[in-house]
């Protein structure tokens, strides 16, 4: 009877056996801290990036991260890898493999460049890390690519005294064009190409290949979301210009090439998305008297360069 009465009992209070721990629970922690001391607050990163602009030091930008590593697999492709300068760590080898004449070129370029590992395998680890694929004995292992952020594109044509030439890809999936928009850029003087994230052609040993080195030098940026991307470099004061075939304005007519720009080019077969066609600043068209419907989206971009390069000279 004693324990129901207990549990029937309405008095307010500590219970028995909770050792007085709900009535601690109601004395508080004391005020709560002003938002600038709240770890994570809003306005807290707010004085935080104020004293870091004080003290002059920029805040870090975070870029989109790697790609995953890949595996150049085969011993024709291997070979054509290393003739390309596609970056490398390790040249994996199948124990007794038939050494014919590309596994001896492969394995002279790999150990002239240098910095390459090569290592010898039974064919049995190399079927599982190619996952069955016909890898003849050689695989290339490629490192993840260091994406830059695209804002860092701008920034490092400002630090050369020039006004940024970009160009973003929207919606191009072939890494072979990525690779030959890369090359385009870099033959005339552009500052780096934006890629989405997703859903889109990222640097490959594939692009590497097609730009022919020049991925290298010429850096590729990768944006979590292209439509802001976009808004963000014309907050910037930089003018974005979409390829179009149906373009309000020709190539030859487009002064913007002269100043700050970012050059858009979509699809092959699609164009441009509707969210990128209307954060465009403006859509150009190139003048095609043989009537084709559209270009590559290398050719394109490499057209485009050109006309800048021309009028900035």
């Amino acid at each position: 009877m004693a324990g129901n009465n207990r549990r029937m009992s309405g008095k307010k209070g500590a219970q028995v056996g909770s050792g007085g721990q709900r009535r601690r629970g109601l004395e508080g922690k004391g005020p709560t801290p002003p938002a600038e001391m709240r770890k994570g607050h809003a306005k807290q990163r707010a004085v935080q990036a104020k004293t870091r602009h004080a003290q002059g030091r920029p805040q870090q930008r975070r870029g989109s991260g790697r790609s995953s590593s890949e595996l150049v697999v085969g011993r024709n492709p291997v070979v054509e890898a290393l003739r390309e300068g596609v970056p490398a760590t390790t040249l994996y080898v199948q124990q007794f493999i038939d050494n014919d004449e590309r596994v001896r070129e492969a394995l002279q370029l790999a150990a002239e460049r240098g910095g390459i590992n090569l290592m010898e395998a039974p064919r049995p680890e190399l079927d599982r890390m190619t996952n069955g694929l016909n890898h003849q004995g050689l695989v290339l292992q490629v490192p993840p690519y260091e994406y830059a952020h695209p804002e860092d594109l701008a920034d490092a044509a400002y630090d050369e005294g020039e006004d940024p030439l970009i160009v973003a890809l929207d919606g191009v999936t072939d890494p072979r064009n990525l690779g030959a928009v890369v090359r385009s850029v870099s033959a005339f003087g552009g500052h780096g190409v934006v890629v989405p994230e997703r859903r889109a052609a990222g640097m490959t040993a594939g692009a590497w290949k097609t730009s022919a080195g020049t991925a290298a030098r010429t850096p590729v940026a990768r944006a979590t979301n292209l439509t802001r991307a976009l808004e963000s470099y014309q907050k910037a004061g930089i003018t974005v210009v979409g390829l179009a075939a149906d373009g309000e304005a020709e190539l030859g007519d487009l002064d913007a090439l002269e100043g700050p720009v970012v050059i858009v080019v979509g699809s092959e077969g699609k164009g441009l998305s509707r969210l990128v066609g209307e954060t465009c600043d403006l859509r150009v068209r190139i003048p095609m008297p043989g009537g084709a419907e559209s270009l590559n989206a290398g050719v394109a971009a490499g057209i485009v360069l050109y006309e800048a390069a021309r009028r900035r000279a």
